[in-house]
């Protein structure tokens, strides 16, 4: 990776060009070797403000992020770590197009369909992620019109009517379901 510097309003130190090109180096790990990957960085002081800015370039690449913080080798961390976010969608978009293109099967499936024909080894269901949620206060035809603009599949809800939480559901056929418990 061809790594270029530009410093605006100030001179760097030796200990910042070696520092920000060990961290940007940290990149390549993401790409082939062998891959040609140019990557700009500059770096302005404007009073208090340092600014980093950088751009990775390569074959059908072209990446942009910029920080601002209050010293550089703090702004230099900060756009690092959202240059890495950019690669890393632009990597796994690569990956699942590819998967896509191959036809290839996840094993996980394949092992899900095997144990599904054992009876006495059943998956027991696991909670991979929670939210936490306070339902607003609303009548029941608020809830439908607000389920119809988000476009969700279901809307939990405080009825103010009833005085209880409520759920309402877009159905198959595009009309809404209620669920009250207390009804």
């Amino acid at each position: 990776m061809k790594i270029s510097f530009t410093f605006r309003n100030f001179e760097a130190s030796d200990h910042l060009r070696k520092y920000a090109e060990d961290r940007f180096a940290k990149l390549s790990r993401y790409f082939p070797r062998g891959t040609d990957l140019e990557l700009e960085a500059g770096f302005e002081l404007e009073k208090f403000r340092h600014r980093a800015e950088v751009v990775l370039t390569g074959d059908s690449l072209h990446l942009a992020a910029g920080e601002e913080s209050g010293d550089m080798y703090s702004a230099v961390d900060l756009v690092l770590d959202k240059l890495e976010s950019q690669v890393r969608r632009v990597r796994g978009r690569e990956t699942d197009k590819r998967r896509r293109e191959s036809g290839t099967v996840r094993w996980e499936a394949l092992n899900f369909a095997a144990s599904a024909g054992e009876e006495g080894d059943r998956r027991k269901p696991v909670i991979v992620d929670s939210n936490s949620y306070e339902p607003k206060p609303m009548m029941v035809e608020e809830a439908a019109m607000q389920l119809e603009t988000l476009k969700y599949e279901f809307l939990v809800f405080f009825n103010a009517e009833a005085e209880r939480i409520n759920v309402i559901y877009r159905r198959k056929n595009g009309d809404f379901g209620l669920v009250d418990p207390g009804m």
